[in-house]
C-alpha cells in the first residue's frame, strides 16, 4: 500500500508538471522572444542528446552513492563520513534553492512580457513562502499523527504491564509487588522510547518523499528548458551543469532515502522517478522545441510558480530537516572535530553549488 502510494504521488507530480509546461508550446510569441540561425540549432541539438545518457548516468550515481551503506559499513547512517557527506549535499540543496531555482522564477515572473499591474506583486517570494508553510504543514502533521499513534500504543502497553503487576502485589506481599510494579514501568518506558523513535523513522521517510517532489519539480521544469534551448552555448553550459548538478542533488536525495530505510521495492521506484526526470524533460523539450516559446506568457508563469514553489521546499528542507537535524545531533554536538568538518563540507557543497550558478 505505501509503495503504490509512493508511485502515485512521485507520477502525479511528475506528469503535472510536464502538463503545465507542454500547455505552453504553441502560445503567442512575445516581443522579447528572437530566432536562432540554423546552425547554432543544430550545434545545441548535439548537447542535448548527449545530455540525456550522461545526465541520467549522473543522477544514477549520486542518488545510489549514500545507499551503498547496506554493503559499506564506513556509507551507513550515524557514521562520521555520512554526516560529512550529507552536510555537503545539504548545503549544494540549500544553494540549487537559493541560487538556482528562486532566481529563476525571480526571472520568470518579473519578465517584461508579462503585462498588467498586477505582476508588480512579488509572486515569486510569496510562493516560495506558500510552499515552504505547506512543506512544514505536512512535516509537522505526519509528525503528529505517527506519534500519537505509538504513544496511544506505548500507554496500553504501560496500562496492561502494570495493571498486572497490581493483581500480583494483592497476593504476593509489599516487596513482590513493589518489584512488579516497577517492572511494569519501566516497561512502559521502553514502549515510549520505542515509540519515538519509530515516529523519527516514519518522519524520516515523509521527509524523503517531500524532497524528491520538489527535486522532481525542479528537475523537469530545467530539463524541458535545456530541451527546448535553440542556443549552442545555452545547451553546452546546461549540460555540464546539469551532470554535477545532478550528482550532488542525488546524494542529498540518496542519504535521505538511506536513513529512511526503505524496502527494495521502494528504493528502486524513488532512485528511477529521481534520475529520470530529466533526461525525460530534456526529451520532452527537444520534441516541442519547434513550438515551444519561452517568452510567451503561459509558459513564463507557468515556470516561474513551479520554480518558485520548488524553492520554497528546498530550502526548507535543506535548512529545517537536513542541517538543522543534524548538525543539532547529539553526535555531532559531542564531536568538535566531526562539527568543523561538517561545517567545512557545508560550506564546500553550497560554495561549488553556488558557482555552477554562472552556467545553469
Amino acid at each position: 500500500m505505501i509503495i503504490r502510494q509512493n508511485i502515485k504521488l512521485l507520477l502525479f507530480f511528475f506528469l503535472i508538471s510536464l502538463f503545465l509546461i507542454a500547455v505552453s508550446a504553441g502560445d503567442s510569441k512575445c516581443e522579447c522572444s528572437h530566432e536562432d540561425d540554423e546552425e547554432n540549432r543544430v550545434g545545441a541539438r548535439k548537447y542535448k542528446i548527449a545530455a540525456i545518457p550522461s545526465v541520467l548516468v549522473a543522477g544514477v550515481i549520486g542518488v545510489l552513492f549514500p545507499l551503498l551503506g547496506k554493503f559499506f559499513s564506513s556509507l551507513k547512517p550515524e557514521t562520521t563520513f555520512f554526516f560529512v557527506t550529507k552536510a555537503f549535499a545539504a548545503g549544494v540543496i540549500l544553494a540549487t534553492g537559493f541560487m538556482h531555482v528562486l532566481p529563476e522564477g525571480y526571472e520568470k515572473l518579473t519578465s517584461p512580457c508579462l503585462k498588467g499591474e498586477a505582476w508588480e506583486f512579488p509572486f515569486t517570494g510569496f510562493i516560495a513562502m506558500v510552499a515552504a508553510i505547506l512543506t512544514l504543514s505536512v512535516d509537522s502533521f505526519a509528525t503528529s499523527y505517527f506519534h500519537k499513534l505509538h504513544f496511544k500504543t506505548a500507554k496500553r502497553i504501560g496500562d496492561v504491564t502494570e495493571s498486572g503487576g497490581e493483581e500480583q502485589s494483592g497476593g504476593g506481599g509489599d516487596e513482590l509487588g513493589l518489584h512488579v510494579h516497577a517492572h511494569g514501568h519501566t516497561h512502559g518506558i521502553v514502549a515510549v522510547e520505542s515509540g519515538d523513535s519509530e515516529v523519527q523513522f516514519h518522519r524520516t521517510r515523509v521527509v524523503a518523499q517531500v524532497l524528491e517532489v520538489g527535486i522532481i519539480v525542479h528537475s523537469v521544469v530545467i530539463g524541458i528548458s535545456l530541451g527546448a534551448s535553440q542556443s549552442r552555448d545555452t545547451a553546452k553550459a546546461l549540460f555540464a551543469a546539469l551532470m554535477f548538478h545532478q550528482c550532488f542533488e542525488g546524494l542529498g536525495l540518496g542519504g535521505c532515502i538511506a536513513q529512511g530505510k526503505f524496502n527494495c521495492m521502494s528504493i528502486t521506484i524513488m532512485s528511477i522517478f529521481f534520475s529520470v526526470t530529466t533526461p525525460v524533460g530534456i526529451a520532452v523539450g527537444m520534441a516541442i522545441a519547434s513550438s515551444y516559446n519561452e517568452s510567451s506568457s503561459t509558459a513564463l508563469i507557468v515556470q516561474g510558480v513551479l520554480n518558485a514553489a520548488s524553492a520554497g521546499i528546498l530550502i526548507y528542507m535543506s535548512l529545517v530537516d537536513f542541517l538543522a537535524a543534524d548538525f543539532m545531533h547529539p553526535k555531532m554536538q559531542s564531536n568538535t572535530s566531526l562539527q568543523i568538518m561538517a561545517h567545512i563540507s557545508l560550506v564546500l557543497g553550497a560554495g561549488i553549488m553556488s558557482l555552477l550558478a554562472k552556467w545553469a
